[in-house]
């Protein structure tokens, strides 16, 4: 993991929002009635719900959901036409101990 890295992807206010938001994905998102039940893949949020919340492009959520999944702060899973992100806990922590490691 690279602190640097996701320092950087933090530093964007909606990636940060985004992460807030997916810490309690019931609340900001609802239900995601076209997650199938064989999906397998608890809190994860498809890509057009977290554009419309954020109020941004599809293709903006996307490159930013990307840089994060790609610094260790997310994860993913396609299905079908679908991509679903939910926070990678293990990762984030990691972070976390990094950061108090370094002050």
């Amino acid at each position: 993991m690279d602190t640097l890295t996701i320092i950087k992807a933090l530093s964007n206010e909606t990636r940060f929002k985004i992460l807030e938001w997916l810490k309690e994905p019931e609340i900001h998102f609802g239900c995601q009635i076209h997650m199938p039940s064989d999906c397998h893949f608890e809190g994860g949020i498809c890509v057009g719900s977290i554009a419309e919340k954020a109020g941004l492009a599809q293709s903006v959520i996307s490159s930013y959901l990307v840089k994060m999944q790609k610094s260790g702060l997310l994860e993913s899973k396609r299905h079908g036409q679908w991509t679903y992100y939910r926070r990678n806990e293990e990762g984030i922590q990691q972070f976390k101990e990094s950061i108090l490691a370094e002050l």
